[in-house]
C-alpha cells in the first residue's frame, strides 16, 4: 500500500524549536514524530511511503536515509518541493499514485489503524475519505436554543459541545488528482469543497482512536506525556 506524508511546512506555531529543526523531526519522547508515523505505517502494511519536504528539507533527507537502512522492507521516497503548496497542493505531481493511497500530515500523534481506515475508504467507493475526530469542548457560557423569531426553546448551562473535525488523515482515489494543481498552493479544505461542488463523493470516517494535532507548544508538551505513558499503543510490537 502507498502513503504520502506531508512534511514540508515551516511549523511556525512551534517556534523557536522549528528554527533549528523541522517540525517532523521534533522528538516525542526520544523518537522523532516522523519516525513514529513511518514505523506505524510500515506496521500496517504501507510498504511505499513518499515524504514531501521543503523547510529544512536537507535535515529530513539525512534522517530518512538513516531510517531507510533500518527499514529495508519499506521504500521511502523523499520529494523536495521548491515552495510551500499547502496540505493538498502538489500531490498530483507525485509519481506512482495510480491506486488508492493514504495522505496524512506529519504533525500528528494517533493510534489509528491505517489499514482498517483504508479498507473503509475502499468499501465506501468515495473519491476521498476524511478521518474524523469528535472534538468535545466545554462551553464557558450558558447556551440558548432560539427559534428564528427569537423565542427561547431551551437553555443549557455551560454544555459540552461536540464538533467533527478533520484528523489530517485522508484516504484518496487517484481520480481526485485532477482537482489538485501540480505546482500551486491548495489546502485540504479547499480540495474537499472542490470535490463536493463537482458532485464527487466525499466520506467522513469517525474514529475513536487517540489523536492529537501537535501544532502548539502545549500540544507538544502533552504529546510527550501521552507517548511515554502509552508507548506500546503508538508503536505496537514490531513497528
Amino acid at each position: 500500500m502507498k502513503a504520502v506524508i506531508l512534511a514540508a511546512g515551516k511549523g511556525t506555531r512551534l517556534l523557536p524549536y522549528t528554527r533549528v529543526l523541522p517540525k517532523p523531526l521534533l522528538p516525542i519522547g526520544e523518537t522523532p514524530m516522523l519516525e513514529i508515523l513511518v514505523r506505524q505505517l510500515a506496521h500496517y502494511g504501507f510498504d511505499e511511503q513518499m515524504i514531501t519536504v521543503h523547510h529544512l528539507g536537507d535535515l529530513i533527507e539525512l534522517f530518512v536515509e538513516k531510517l531507510q537502512r533500518q527499514l529495508p522492507q519499506v521504500r521511502l521516497m523523499l520529494v523536495k518541493q521548491s515552495k510551500l503548496m499547502g496540505t493538498a497542493g502538489g500531490v498530483s505531481a507525485l509519481p506512482g499514485l495510480d491506486e488508492p493511497f493514504l495522505l496524512l500530515n506529519a504533525d500528528l500523534l494517533t493510534t489509528m489503524n491505517y489499514a482498517h481506515f483504508m479498507e473503509y475508504h475502499r468499501q465506501t467507493h468515495g473519491v476521498l475519505t476524511v478521518g474524523v475526530h469528535l472534538n468535545r469542548v466545554k462551553s464557558a457560557f450558558g447556551v440558548l436554543d432560539l427559534r428564528a423569531d427569537g423565542q427561547v426553546m431551551g437553555y443549557r448551562e455551560k454544555p459540552e459541545l461536540e464538533h467533527p473535525i478533520s484528523m489530517g488523515i485522508y484516504g484518496c482515489n487517484p481520480g481526485l488528482l485532477q482537482y489538485i494543481p501540480p505546482d500551486d498552493f491548495l489546502d485540504a479544505p479547499d480540495l474537499v469543497n472542490r470535490l463536493v461542488a463537482d458532485g464527487q463523493k466525499v466520506v467522513g470516517c469517525t474514529s475513536d482512536a487517540y489523536w492529537l494535532d501537535i501544532g502548539r507548544p502545549d500540544d507538544f508538551a502533552r504529546a510527550q506525556d501521552e507517548f511515554e505513558a502509552h508507548k506500546a499503543h503508538f508503536l505496537p510490537e514490531g513497528a
